[in-house]
């Protein structure tokens, strides 16, 4: 294996199902402003297939008929009720961001989740202070897929395109890093599974955050 974390001086990651499983908060959410138009409850596999493109997109698929800007406003009040008790961290992640941070690598996020909610769970977990940038979609000019996200970190990290790896769970994830120009490790612990990222071509197809953390810890 010749794509390991030793030859980065950065890792960026995704958030919703590559760091957390927070789909049953999202879905409680959807919900209850399904709920607002008397609509019935959506399945958490139904929620979950719309996640990673951002709020609008999430609401446009799974509340039909609504106003968005009214829907997004009962969406970003419900959201802080249920964000933390109802999001935990997927398998590696707990160990990983602190080694990482040990190992003196800066660390990102760069998630289409508004950032006042990815900082709330991060500081929930103890991880804030990994990390050296939070990015939302609030703070760049296009969400992912589009570069943005990726490229503002790694100026805000003060590292060079090649010594940054970004870590996702989706296709948008992997499209995000080419057109930033970063290479690109998935996992397939979020919304598309391993066949549809083997597909998509990432750098490397992790089975879950786990394999990194011995990685780490032996460098």
């Amino acid at each position: 294996m010749t794509d390991t974390l030793e030859r980065y001086s950065s890792v960026l990651f995704d958030f919703d199902g590559t760091l957390a499983d927070s789909y049953a908060a999202i879905a409680a959410s959807v919900n209850h402003v399904r709920a607002f138009h008397g609509l019935p409850a959506l399945p958490l596999d139904e929620v979950k297939r719309n996640v990673g493109r951002g709020a609008e997109y999430l609401l446009t698929h799974t509340v039909p008929g609504g106003k968005l800007k009214d829907d997004l406003a009962l969406y970003r009040m419900h959201h802080p009720s249920v964000l933390a008790t109802l999001t935990h961290l997927l398998p590696g992640t707990a160990e990983l961001i602190p080694a990482l941070h040990r190992a003196g690598k800066k660390i990102a996020l760069c998630s289409n989740k508004p950032r006042h909610f990815s900082v709330a769970i991060l500081e929930h977990f103890k991880l804030a202070s990994c990390f050296s940038a939070i990015l939302g979609p609030e703070d760049v000019p296009l969400p992912k897929p589009a570069p943005d996200m990726v490229r503002i970190a790694i100026e805000k990290l003060d590292v060079e395109c090649e010594r940054a790896i970004y870590v996702g769970d989706m296709t948008v994830d992997i499209e995000t890093a080419r057109a930033a120009g970063v290479r690109v490790w998935a996992v397939p612990t979020g919304s598309d599974d391993w066949q549809t990222l083997k597909n998509a071509k990432p750098d490397r197809l992790l089975k879950d955050l786990t394999e990194l953390v011995a990685e780490v810890r032996g460098m």
